[in-house]
């Protein structure tokens, strides 16, 4: 009898994405702080000590579950100018936060905040990640000999806004609001909070 050919993760990838997605709908559905592994478990359908096992803590899980989604999402894009790479980016991140799981892995990276230590570091991970993405599109423009913002402006004026929106409902998140912001940042201005936009 011939041998079952594997899938590429096996296991171990089937139960990982499971669990994640436990995660992402839980958090959606009731907020951070309001499930438990145990919960995550059923949802998931395997074993509540697989995920001990695994991940240890909640709050380990859940900085697993951002991160995963954040370097899964907003790919680096790669144009040749600053300006084009910073608008794809935004386009994609608005994407990204506008799916079904971007506001629950929002509120679950904001809610790792007052999570502990355990959950203060995860959230650093996820805010150092998305640093790292940034740098990388500025280290690119730097070599070309653009001038480049820094990431916390990209951050104070491109990701903030689109966060916000997000996080409170307010307005439609486009593509053109994205790309506005991107423009408004590298004229030297920061976004204006108009009501078209």
């Amino acid at each position: 009898m011939a041998e079952k050919a594997r899938r590429p993760g096996g296991r171990s990838a089937r139960v990982r994405t499971a669990v994640h997605q436990a995660v992402t709908e839980l958090a959606a559905e009731r907020g951070y702080g309001a499930f438990t592994i145990g919960e995550v478990a059923a949802r998931a359908q395997v074993a509540d000590t697989s995920i001990y096992r695994r991940w240890g803590t909640l709050e380990a899980l859940t900085a697993d579950v951002a991160l995963d989604w954040l370097t899964a999402s907003s790919p680096i894009p790669n144009t040749g100018s600053l300006r084009d790479d910073l608008r794809a980016y935004a386009t994609g991140v608005t994407r990204d936060v506008s799916g079904p799981a971007g506001l629950a892995v929002l509120r679950l990276v904001i809610a790792l905040s007052s999570a502990g230590d355990a959950g203060v570091a995860a959230r650093d991970r996820f805010i150092a990640e998305r640093g790292g993405q940034l740098q990388q599109m500025l280290d690119r423009a730097v070599s070309r000999g653009e001038e480049v913002p820094s990431t916390l402006d990209i951050v104070d004026h491109v990701l903030a806004p689109l966060y916000v929106r997000v996080l409170f409902g307010l307005g439609p998140l486009t593509p053109a609001y994205a790309e506005s912001l991107v423009d408004r940042l590298l004229k030297g201005t920061g976004p204006g909070l108009e009501s078209g936009s």
